[in-house]
């Protein structure tokens, strides 16, 4: 089976990871800053706090940012569950914008549509890995003092007029998970250019106290004080260590991802079944997904079809608001974000990873053409 997404591990990820598991300090020690300060250059952020995923990254972003009850955070409703779970872990209110149906990227008309006085951020998703229109979305910000995040989580490599993700918002959130472009097992990052928000990020991964186990020990003091109420999202030191091996490899698994795309790219023109989603020219595309819409075929042949083939596609996403959660909790029901729900019933998503050779690459092609033309 290839798989839609797959990590990429070698002898000296391996090694770095053994190098920290024979020394003194497996949490709260020196890699998770080393990994930290590596990680803010690539992002090109002043600042950069690691912590155990994707979700806890978003989680942290929203309670630097002070959401609590009574606020909305705009979100698009064409994202994974977590990126409106972080809002409601701190009593807000997730409100959902559609999106455009041709990147599948938040809307930015509709999500000047959904605000009211209540709204305090807006939730950007870099959905596949294309940048958001951060330009637009930063001057509707600006207009209703709002504060601008960046659900990068697809987008790491990735550029915004040769801006680089991690610079593009108040606030960026990344994921390490094993079909990311670097993997840490699970681990998260957000970066930012604001101090006073790296510091509560800092304090909330750690149970919302002033300081940790390595920092009293070189203090030689024992005393610490809870001045928040924080979470357990620390990582470890040997997963830093695999990120900052991971993280140099970074530019050329990028390439790589585009490399592929650019191969499916050239073959579905022959396809008329098959639609690409639209990439904007001013951007740098990170591919962690490569997702197309299917015209006039049934999405569940197609998906059935190539796992049949051996082809571990997917879907990404059911859209937010039609969870049952959502639906239940907030009163969300379908006809709320149509865009979002239309795609959500003809994507699917294909296989893109550092690991895939142009063999693996040509065989999802013509499995592809085997499927549509069996299908039609």
């Amino acid at each position: 089976m290839i798989p839609y997404g797959r990590q990429l591990i070698d002898a000296e990820d391996i090694q770095a990871v053994v190098d920290v598991l024979k020394s003194d300090w497996l949490t709260t020690g020196p890699k998770i800053g080393e990994f930290e300060s590596a990680f803010a250059d690539v992002g090109g952020a002043k600042y950069a706090v690691a912590v155990n995923s994707g979700t806890a990254a978003l989680h942290a972003a929203m309670f630097a940012l002070g959401i609590g009850p009574g606020d909305e955070v705009i979100v698009p409703a064409m994202t994974f569950a977590a990126t409106a779970n972080c809002v409601v872990f701190q009593g807000g209110t997730p409100v959902f914008a559609d999106v455009d149906p041709d990147t599948l990227l938040i809307d930015p008309s509709s999500v000047e549509n959904r605000i009211s006085p209540k709204t305090r951020a807006v939730i950007a998703v870099d959905y596949a890995g294309q940048p958001c229109d951060y330009d637009t979305l930063a001057a509707i910000a600006r207009k209703y003092n709002l504060a601008l995040v960046a659900d990068a989580c697809h987008s790491l490599g990735g550029r915004y007029k040769d801006r680089p993700v991690g610079s593009l918002a108040l606030l960026s959130a990344f994921s390490f998970h094993p079909v990311k472009h670097i993997t840490t097992g699970e681990g998260g990052m957000i970066t930012t250019d604001d101090p006073k928000l790296a510091e509560k990020m800092r304090r909330f991964r750690n149970h919302g106290i002033t300081t940790d186990h390595r920092q009293r020990n070189a203090q030689g003091s024992w005393f610490y004080e809870m001045v928040d109420l924080g979470y357990n999202y620390r990582i470890t030191d040997f997963q830093c260590a695999l990120g900052l091996t991971q993280l140099k490899k970074l530019s050329g698994w990028v390439m790589r991802r585009r490399e592929i795309a650019t191969r499916y790219e050239a073959a579905f023109p022959n396809m008329p079944s098959v639609c690409p989603l639209a990439v904007r020219p001013d951007v740098g595309h990170a591919y962690h997904l490569y997702v197309v819409r299917l015209n006039g075929i049934d999405r569940e042949t197609v998906f059935n079809g190539l796992r049949a083939e051996g082809i571990g596609v997917n879907v990404h996403y059911i859209p937010v608001h039609l969870h049952p959660f959502y639906q239940q909790r907030f009163g969300t029901s379908p006809g709320l974000c149509p865009a979002a729900e239309q795609a959500y019933n003809e994507i699917i998503t294909l296989p893109v990873f550092p690991g895939m050779n142009d063999d693996m690459v040509d065989f999802v092609i013509e499995a592809m053409k085997n499927v549509i033309h069996g299908g039609e």
